[in-house]
């Protein structure tokens, strides 16, 4: 193994130890707040706080998730995965989407079902609005340092899981509306707010699917005119075209033909494209391989290269 691909080796690493201690770490602070929810929930017969309090198991559940889908992406490359295990930690993010859309669907359907059927109001006092503020707070912490930490290391998994625990921050605002409201005589306002609440949720699951899906669907990375342009910087190169980019905002891959003087030597060739890799890396730092492929600047080839350049290719 090469010395860049043992650093490159040791970086995924330290990235995945890195995921793995923020996963745990927000785990622990989920499971106590949905403690703490469900337990005055159920002394106080809110049934509002109590499926505040399933929904945080629901994140504490997707860090569950989370610590399985990226200790299986951590895996090195081997003969059946050439790529890696990247996409292991995009599956765990579509997981983690699926079930915000079951926790909206489960917040929207109690919603009309109260407003359909009423019910008896809860129990709210002082110990109501602690326990609510407390974890609330617990929440944005949780949420605000995990999408800090997911976003400065391109995590996928961390940045879908902090909208996962974030969107508990909005069904835990529409309960102390609920509690708010039942206390000044409005009780029909704790349903209403729900199902607008059940919409923030179903709407941050479509955006982790979206994320996820971009992924797993090998949506170009890297606009192909950008990586051309970054090519034509390098001594010896003629024509670029045929630029692929695909993996993940952390891991990207690109393919692409960078065309040379035909009368150059194999060597020389060589190393231009040597040369190439060096600078697309260092140019777009999530670049963690490159395959570039060689060619004679010939007229076919030319063409070739003048219609990418033509379509905003190249």
């Amino acid at each position: 193994m090469s010395n860049e691909d043992t650093s490159r080796a040791e970086n995924t690493a330290a990235r995945v130890r890195q995921i793995k201690r923020v996963l745990w770490i927000v785990l622990f602070l989920n499971l106590a707040v949905a403690i703490a929810k469900l337990t005055w929930g159920y002394i106080s017969g809110s049934v509002a706080m109590q499926a505040d309090g399933f929904h945080s198991l629901f994140d504490g559940t997707s860090n569950v998730i989370g610590l399985v889908g990226i200790g299986m992406a951590g895996r090195p490359a081997d003969r059946d995965h050439p790529y890696g295990h990247g996409k292991y930690e995009s599956y765990a993010s579509l997981a983690i989407g699926i079930m915000l859309a079951l926790a909206a669907y489960n917040v929207g359907s109690n919603a009309v079902a109260k407003l359909m059927q009423g019910g008896e109001p809860a129990r709210v006092d002082a110990i109501s609005f602690a326990v609510m503020f407390g974890t609330l707070l617990v929440n944005l912490i949780i949420t605000t340092y995990e999408r800090r930490v997911g976003k400065r290391i391109g995590s996928e998994i961390l940045v879908a899981d902090a909208a996962h625990t974030g969107s508990d921050v909005w069904v835990s605002l529409s309960v102390i509306a609920g509690l708010v409201a039942v206390r000044l005589g409005y009780p029909a306002v704790d349903p209403i707010v729900a199902l607008v609440v059940a919409g923030v949720i179903a709407w941050t699951a479509f955006g982790i699917f979206k994320q996820a899906t971009a992924t797993l669907s090998d949506t170009a990375r890297i606009p192909p005119s950008d990586v051309c342009a970054a090519a034509w910087t390098v001594p010896g190169v003629l024509g670029c075209h045929h630029v692929r980019t695909r993996g993940t905002e952390a891991e990207t891959y690109v393919d692409l033909h960078v065309q040379v003087d035909p009368a150059m030597s194999v060597e020389q060739a060589h190393a231009v494209s040597a040369d190439v890799e060096k600078l697309i890396c260092d140019s777009f730092p999530a670049v963690v391989d490159v395959v570039v492929h060689i060619e004679p600047l010939d007229p076919y080839q030319q063409s070739k290269t003048a219609e990418e350049i033509d379509a905003g290719l190249a």
